[in-house]
C-alpha cells in the first residue's frame, strides 16, 4: 500500500486536556514500550501531513524533544477540542501557503493507523464533504478528523458567540462523512485515560 503525504493538510496533535484521571500533568509524556505516548502519535502521523504542530497550553519546552511547534488555544477559557481545531486552522492560515485541511489527533492514542489521513482525505474530497471523521465498530471518534479550513470563521463564531463546545453538535451543521477503520485485536483509536488503560496498552503492545 502506497501512502501519500498530503502537503495541503496541517496536522494538529491535541494535548490540551487536564488529564484528571491521571492526576493532572501531561499524560501524553507517559512511557509505553520504551516511547512516550506522544512520540508514538508523532511517528505515525507526521509522515501523513505536510505540517504538524502541537496544541497545548503552558511552556512548550516540555515537548522540544519532538521538534514540534507548540501553539496555545487562540481563544481562552479551555474550551475543549473545538478550540484546538480552530487553533490549527488559524496557524495554518498564518504559516502555510494555500492550506485546505486541518487533521486532528489525540495525543494519547498509541495505535493509530498509518493510512488515517489518506483515507479521511480521499472520502472528504470524493464526496465534497466539509469534515471527515474516523469510526471503528460503528463508534465515531470526532477528535480524529479532517476539517476544511473554509469552516474557520463559522467555527470561531460558534465557539465565541454561541458557546458551542461539543464537537458533533457543531459538526452536525456541516457535511460530514464517516470513515470506518478495521477493529481487529486492537481498536486503532484506543486512548489512554487512566493507569488501567496504560496497563492494557502495554498488554496490547506485547
Amino acid at each position: 500500500m502506497t501512502l501519500a503525504t498530503h502537503e495541503d493538510v496541517v496536522g494538529v496533535i491535541l494535548a490540551g486536556g487536564l488529564s484528571r484521571r491521571f492526576g493532572g500533568g501531561d499524560k501524553c509524556l507517559r512511557a509505553l514500550g520504551g516511547q512516550t505516548l506522544l512520540s508514538r502519535v508523532v511517528d505515525c502521523v507526521q509522515p501523513q501531513v505536510g505540517h504538524l504542530i502541537m496544541n497545548a497550553s503552558g511552556d512548550g519546552a516540555r515537548f522540544t524533544d519532538l521538534e514540534l511547534e507548540t501553539v496555545a488555544d487562540v481563544v481562552g477559557g479551555a474550551l475543549g477540542p473545538l478550540a484546538g481545531v480552530l487553533t490549527g486552522m488559524a496557524w495554518a492560515k498564518s504559516h502555510v501557503r494555500g492550506p485546505k485541511w486541518v487533521a486532528t489527533f489525540a495525543s494519547d492514542a498509541p495505535f493509530l493507523p498509518p493510512d488515517l489521513v489518506d483515507r479521511l482525505y480521499l472520502r472528504a474530497t470524493e464526496e465534497q464533504a466539509d469534515i471527515a471523521m474516523a469510526t471503528s465498530k460503528g463508534r465515531v471518534h470526532p477528535v480524529f478528523a479532517l476539517w476544511n479550513i473554509d469552516l474557520m470563521e463559522n467555527l470561531a463564531h460558534a465557539l465565541v458567540d454561541d458557546g458551542v463546545r461539543k464537537v458533533q453538535a457543531w459538526a452536525s451543521h456541516h457535511k460530514v462523512v464517516q470513515v470506518e477503520f478495521a477493529y481487529e485485536r486492537v481498536d486503532p483509536f484506543f486512548n489512554v485515560n487512566c493507569e488501567n488503560d496504560l496497563a492494557e496498552a502495554e498488554t496490547l503492545l506485547g
